[in-house]
């Protein structure tokens, strides 16, 4: 029997499952690594260390599976989007990896998006001027590091130097070239204006390639150390938000796919490019026909992990002590307080904000605190605030193209049934989640079966995906959150005006310590 590893790099871990042929998961491995916030917009990491992660997790999920049956036929890619790296001559790492988190190229954003470029540049690339994108990450190179600038040769993503360094090939396939802002999107070329602009050359980039292209072999030292055979094809797989969209099941045009991760995002596919006048959602081609629309938050389960930490660091001890997850621990505590939090609102702005705000100094925020109030309402607070903003981006991508015929989600987020029973109940609508939530790396995994021949339809993904659990909205909660959301949305833009003064506080005293 042949096997198939999907492998999901993404910004705090790498996760691989090994598959056989009949998407059946054999093993699974997860392996983290450090994010550098060495100030309050960096958000950087280890090109090479992720590369280990990648190793160690496919060698573990081989040796855990030991399967003698067979062997690995394809490693196929699904990976974090907007990542940058600047490689020498010999195709050595100059910088780490510039993640989508990271706001450094703030300044260079707001230039395009005040001087009318921006917008421009969005209806080419379908990039949302926003500092997350390579594109403006290339000008902050440019005039903020010219001697990094100067001395790249190559300038990559994560993806691409993993693959280049297995392989020796330096390839790019469509859907992560788009999140660059670098690549036209109706030529599906790389875009002589945008490379005009940043001063790169399309020679320093790498060759564009289909989602399904395959690399035959890879080096002998690693495929020895992982246990793979040095003939197996890796798959160029897709990005992240492309692949859990495709792993929920959600293909045909006008289905939502809504996924909670570390980040978060809100998705759907079209035959064609869409374009949103005010530039809140980015559009980008994925294969023939199919073109991802959505807008990607910053700002996803880790915020449940800040609150987790922040709010109750002492109850951790405890639940290790009675073998119970502090995680569903807090779930537990949140159900305890009504829908709407007793008028409690969370803005979950804590690392800038993507989708629908686009702004890089966005802030987090408390509003409608009273005596009554407990850490077990902020906790829910947070859960509601999360999907609150899910839902305003829905509804900009509602306005662009119409009502959703159903509505699928996937992702960490999913194990907690308070958390997804608070969606079905904002959104007003059933709510279908795979009992599966690892939907990157299935999709991944029946990209490398297209690129083997062995399927050739996207919509038989379905076959592979699996039982469902679907939430029912409760009405009696209706008419609380209905009132919520516009106060929420209402304050977000009432507090626009200030978060960049906040911001640049945070910034000119982030590392002003005035005791003695």
């Amino acid at each position: 029997m042949d096997y198939i590893i999907g492998i999901d790099v993404g910004t705090t871990s790498t996760k691989a499952l090994l598959y056989d042929l009949d998407g059946k998961i054999y093993a699974k491995a997860n392996k983290g690594y450090t994010l550098y916030q060495d100030t309050p917009d960096m958000a950087e990491e280890d090109p090479d260390e992720i590369f280990n992660a990648t190793s160690q997790a496919i060698q573990e999920v081989i040796t855990k599976a030991n399967r003698q049956d067979g062997k690995v036929v394809a490693v196929s890619w699904s990976a974090q989007q907007h990542s940058l790296i600047a490689l020498d001559k010999n195709f050595k790492p100059l910088t780490r990896t510039m993640t989508w988190a990271d706001n450094r190229a703030e300044k260079y954003a707001a230039q395009y998006k005040e001087n009318g470029r921006g917008l421009e540049m969005y209806k080419r690339t379908g990039l949302p001027i926003h500092p997350m994108g390579p594109f403006y990450k290339l000008l902050w190179f440019k005039n903020e590091k010219p001697d990094i600038f100067k001395q790249a040769a190559y300038w990559v993503g994560i993806k691409e130097y993993i693959i280049w360094k297995y392989t020796g090939q330096l390839k790019e396939e469509v859907s992560m070239a788009a999140a660059t802002g670098l690549l036209n999107m109706k030529t599906v070329k790389w875009d002589e204006e945008a490379l005009k602009e940043t001063g790169v050359k399309e020679n320093q980039l790498p060759e564009l390639v289909d989602t399904t292209y395959k690399i035959k072999g890879i080096q002998a030292e690693y495929a020895k150390v992982m246990g793979l055979d040095k003939d197996v094809y890796f798959v160029m797989g897709a990005t992240d938000g492309a692949l859990s969209t495709i792993g929920v099941g959600a293909i045909e045009t006008g289905v939502l796919a809504i996924n909670i991760g570390t980040s978060a995002a809100v998705r759907s596919f079209f035959d064609k490019p869409v374009i949103d006048p005010k530039a809140r959602l980015y559009c980008y081609p994925v294969m023939k026909g199919k073109y991802l629309v959505g807008g990607p938050i910053n700002n996803g389960g880790i915020v449940f992990s800040w609150a987790h930490d922040a709010l109750f660091g002492g109850e951790q001890e405890a639940a290790k002590l009675l073998n119970i997850d502090s995680f569903d621990m807090l779930s537990k505590i949140a159900a305890t307080v009504p829908a709407g939090s007793d008028g409690l609102i969370f803005h979950p702005y804590l690392g800038g904000e993507r989708a629908p705000l686009w702004d890089a100094n966005a802030r987090g925020s408390f509003f409608g605190l009273n005596r009554k109030h407990t850490r077990a309402h902020m906790i829910r607070a947070v859960l509601e605030g999360l999907v609150y903003n899910l839902y305003s981006v829905t509804l900009a991508l509602r306005e662009v193209t119409g009502k959703p015929k159903a509505i699928l989600a996937a992702g960490g987020f999913a194990k907690s049934k308070l958390w997804t029973q608070i969606m079905a109940d904002v959104y007003e609508s059933e709510l279908t989640i795979p009992e599966s939530y690892e939907s990157g790396s299935l999709a991944a995994m029946f990209l490398a079966k297209m690129s083997l021949g062995l399927e050739d339809n996207l919509n038989d993904i379905k076959k592979y995906i699996g039982k469902s659990n679907t939430f029912e909205p409760n009405p009696k909660v209706y008419k609380k959150y209905r009132a919520l959301i516009p106060i929420y949305l209402r304050l977000s833009r009432q507090f626009s005006s200030e978060y960049k003064s906040i911001a640049d506080y945070q910034r000119e005293f982030a590392n002003d310590d005035d005791q003695d």
